[in-house]
């Protein structure tokens, strides 16, 4: 992203939390611009940047660790406010001469804080109210010049703060919304303490990202990956607003989307955008890959590293006058790089599963990527394709991963497994469609408290007994699989009416032959994750 979105800025420091961008999007929605920088940082790359302010993350490491993350000291003389949470609060500490103790005792969930004295940053809350620890550190005693201003039972420096200095630290997070009031904390920060006004919006955003995108580019040609869903559409639309026909829409058809997928994708994109679309068939290419295929994580690299070469094929056949073309385009989203263990802000998270737009060039393939979207939640996303215009359809559109089906089948996939998967899932769109329909009609509102964000089929490598018309079956399970969430970050299993769910299971089994039962998934991530390979 640029770094000069808006005259105001805060800087996330970072120092390896999986949800420090939780952070910069809590400040974006206060209309304030926010930005993920390594946090080995320097104090002078942090003065070029001019930000308005410091945010310090938490992270996972001990403060006294022989790899544990550091911080350049000096960018407590920049004069810039500062605001630490968890490992920012004891990285300040022990930075600026306090101490940081081992606990006898962690905190992990809710705690109630108690305030020990006024506080700026606490102004407008309670005495005393709920908030979210996860530490078993914890700072014993405060740098010279800071007061505590909160406290547990069991932590006695729950936060702290140099009022004159304008540094103020918490152990507890308030990013998340277990944190009562951890969003009035931050407006505390951000327009009492360090003076900001909030006038930042997603249309200044769409301006400069256009402006980057075009400075980037240059006068190459861009090939985007297009899968027809709202991240690669969103991409698809800044890049036609920034460059034109410089750039070229590929749809790689694996064989492995939605019942009808391709031909309403290829509808979308040749009938509604003015943009080069090329649809590849590469069903019979992905078959022979995939045959026998059983491990997940195989099924993805298999999958991302064909998508690769024929991203590749399709460039060379677009070279003119021997230049080739330069730049890939994908819809690259902030969970995709957590899950896969590719951060790119300088901390290091566990690789839960590889994405596969995230998958290495294989040898002989290259391009340079663009990815404008690698710092947002999917939320964010869906507001940045309505500021760009993009019909609500497209931008509400059911998230759906690039391997498609391939990790929606429990084992091999075949011909078979396809079909069947694909009438199920068929059903499951249809009936939860109008379900969430009809609360929108109700609530006006396209996240109420009962809607569901995603919803589709699993088909497991099992088969069990059942009845059918009297006679014995041995056939295949589906498990459904509906959640609500709005980043993917954290999903809740959906509260479906019985009715609901009875009439999905009813059709299913009546109208997909090879199927006799029908399971639904209660599981919320953590600890599961969304999909289930």
């Amino acid at each position: 992203m640029s770094q000069n979105q808006a005259n105001e800025k805060v800087l996330v420091l970072d120092f390896g939390a999986q949800y420090a961008q939780l952070i910069a999007r809590r400040v974006r929605d206060l209309h304030v611009y926010s930005e993920i920088v390594p946090c080995d940082i320097s104090a002078d790359e942090i003065r070029a940047m001019e930000p308005s302010a410091l945010i310090l993350s938490g992270g996972p490491a001990s403060v006294y660790a022989d790899d544990a993350p550091s911080v350049d000291p000096a960018i407590f003389d920049l004069g810039l406010p500062i605001l630490g949470f968890c490992y920012g609060h004891q990285i300040t500490a022990v930075t600026l001469g306090g101490e940081v103790g081992h606990s006898e005792v962690g905190e992990y969930g809710p705690a109630t804080i108690e305030r020990d004295r006024e506080s700026a940053l606490f102004n407008a809350t309670p005495l005393e109210q709920t908030v979210w620890m996860s530490h078993r550190d914890a700072v014993s005693a405060v740098p010279e010049g800071f007061v505590v201003t909160a406290s547990t039972s069991v932590c006695p420096v729950a936060a702290m703060e140099n009022a004159e200095r304008r540094i103020f630290t918490t152990q507890f997070h308030p990013e998340v919304k277990h944190t009562e009031y951890g969003q009035q904390l931050l407006k505390n920060f951000l327009f009492n303490i360090c003076g900001l006004e909030g006038t930042w919006t997603m249309d200044n955003l769409v301006e400069t990202m256009t402006a980057d995108f075009r400075a980037q580019v240059g006068e190459d040609r861009v090939i985007l990956a297009l899968s027809g869903g709202v991240d690669s559409s969103v991409v698809a639309a800044l890049g036609a607003r920034a460059i034109g026909r410089q750039m070229t829409c590929v749809f790689i058809n694996h064989g492995l989307l939605r019942k009808n997928e391709p031909e309403q994708v290829e509808e979308v994109f040749t009938k509604q955008f003015d943009v080069d679309f090329i649809h590849v068939h590469a069903e019979e290419r992905y078959a022979k890959l995939l045959d026998g295929v059983t491990d997940p994580e195989q099924k993805r690299r298999i999958i991302g590293t064909q998508f690769w070469n024929e991203f590749f094929a399709v460039a060379k056949d677009l070279e003119t006058d021997g230049r080739p073309v330069k730049y890939l385009a994908q819809g690259t989203i902030y969970p995709d790089i957590i899950e896969s263990g590719a951060r790119k802000t300088g901390g290091k998270t566990a690789t839960i599963k590889s994405h596969h737009n995230l998958i290495p060039f294989p040898e002989g393939v290259h391009f340079d990527l663009i990815e404008p979207l690698d710092h947002f939640f999917k939320d964010e996303v869906r507001e940045l394709g309505l500021a760009l215009g993009l019909p609500e359809h497209i931008v509400y559109r059911q998230p759906f991963p690039g391997p498609g089906l391939a990790i929606r089948i429990i084992g091999a996939v075949s011909p078979e497994k396809l079909e069947i998967l694909k009438n199920a899932d068929a059903i499951v769109r249809e009936e939860l469609d109008e379900y969430n329909a009809r609360l929108f009609e109700q609530t006006g509102e396209r996240n109420s408290e009962h809607s569901c964000w995603q919803y589709f089929c699993v088909l497991p490598d099992i088969k069990s007994v059942g009845v059918m018309g009297d006679e014995r079956t041995y056939a295949r399970p589906v498990i459904l699989r509906a959640v609500e969430s709005s980043d993917a970050m954290t999903a809740d299993w959906a509260r479906l009416p019985y009715e609901v769910l009875a009439r999905i299971s009813g059709r299913i089994v009546a109208e997909v032959p090879g199927i006799n039962r029908v399971a639904y998934d209660i599981t919320s991530k953590p600890p599961a994750t969304i999909e289930w390979e």
